[in-house]
């Protein structure tokens, strides 16, 4: 069996990387790093040291590595003899890996069964972003893309940190995972993959995450950089932050019950294992780390604002949520592009035009007031030296 994965990072090797390994498949990384692609290349394995709870090092072997980008025609050739395959490049650079994979679709041989393709990416319905992106272009045609691919969602869960300077290919991930897969396209023939749960319905685990672990995490960030705290298991350790944190995911937990009637007892338990991974010392993250690109976190749909107004919608209050977007409105981290562009625009636009352009929300939508209110005040502070 052979799988295809674009991103040989951290998260693809420390990862997706490990249970396609794991699972029997060779693996074929392809990334347009030329450094990594080479050591990877050059190397017969590597070792993920998973550190926390129950802590062990497993290594991968069976792999081999190409640059996407010098060698594009090698990867398509790999992906019309592959099983699956997969992704962790981003959601925004799904559209340039779409042709190389167009292009393996269309070069299959009939006989093969169906390339079973699985984005593994921080974003909601990422595989649907990829397949559109594949069916458009010019190089494959519809027919064969429903004869020769099949493709599913994903949610996907662990946290991997910045690794320490000269580990090489080795990756430190957290003992815990999640990677929850669409059954329904796969119409009873799912790939085995140990440690891999399909469900029939994805969306409430997709939310379930993002409004619990995605939430959480920015919130322990934002708060703890606030606090003047470096590490995410230090601002956790911190009484005051801790219960900012714990007080935001009471709410998403009291949302996420009532809308996908998850049950009390079971989310709670789940809150109380995403608070002490968050706590994990052998993870060397930091509130910087965690809390960059701002902007994206606190867009219409993502972790702050998609809960906290679907609770204003249903006529409650987000008071943690608020303190939230609040602490975050105040990442003012100069490395971080998107916390520069964040504070720009709340320096130049009124508080209303930067609430819709932060947020997205429309100015009469009942959590618009609240949070244009928090900008406000935002601008009415004097400007830091």
């Amino acid at each position: 069996m052979k799988a295809v994965h674009f991103g040989a990072g951290n998260i693809g090797r420390g990862f997706v990387g490990l249970l396609l390994h794991n699972a029997g498949y060779e693996i074929l990384f392809a990334d347009v790093a030329e450094a990594l692609i080479n050591e990877l290349a050059a190397a017969d394995s590597y070792d993920v040291h998973e550190v926390g709870e129950n802590a062990t090092v497993r290594t991968v072997n069976n792999f081999r590595a190409l640059n996407s980008a010098a060698s594009a025609e090698a990867v398509v050739a790999e992906i019309a003899t592959a099983d699956i395959l997969t992704t962790a490049v981003g959601p925004n650079i799904l559209k340039f890996v779409a042709p190389l994979i167009a292009r393996g679709i269309a070069a299959r041989d009939a006989a093969l069964a169906p390339l079973q393709v699985m984005a593994c990416e921080n974003a909601i319905n990422a595989t649907d972003i990829l397949e559109a992106a594949v069916r458009s272009d010019d190089s494959v045609d519809e027919d064969t893309v429903n004869s020769a691919a099949v493709f599913a969602n994903t949610a996907v869960d662990r946290i991997v940190p910045n690794q320490a300077p000269g580990q090489g290919l080795d990756v430190t991930v957290e003992t815990f995972f999640e990677w929850v897969i669409d059954r329904t396209p796969f119409k009873g023939n799912e790939p085995v993959i140990d440690g891999a749960t399909f469900v029939d319905d994805l969306a409430p685990y997709i939310e379930r995450k993002l409004f619990t672990v995605n939430t959480g995490h920015a919130s322990t960030a934002y708060f703890g950089y606030a606090a003047g705290i470096e590490k995410i298991s230090d601002a956790m350790a911190d009484p005051g932050v801790q219960a900012q944190v714990r007080a935001v995911l009471e709410e998403t937990k009291a949302l996420l019950v009532r809308k996908h009637e998850f049950a009390p007892a079971d989310q709670e338990a789940y809150v109380q294992k995403i608070l002490l991974r968050f706590a994990n010392e052998f993870l060397p993250d930091t509130v910087n780390r965690v809390g960059r690109a701002p902007m994206r976190k606190l867009s219409r749909h993502e972790r702050f604002i998609g809960p906290a107004a679907e609770l204003a919608e249903n006529g409650v209050t987000p008071v943690a949520l608020l303190a939230a977007i609040g602490a975050a409105l105040h990442f003012d981290d100069a490395a971080d592009a998107e916390a520069v562009e964040l504070a720009e625009i709340i320096a130049t636009n009124t508080a209303a035009d930067a609430t819709a352009r932060i947020t997205g929300l429309a100015t009469e939508h009942p959590l618009f007031s609240a949070v244009s209110t928090l900008i406000a005040a935002k601008k009415s502070e004097p400007a830091s030296n």
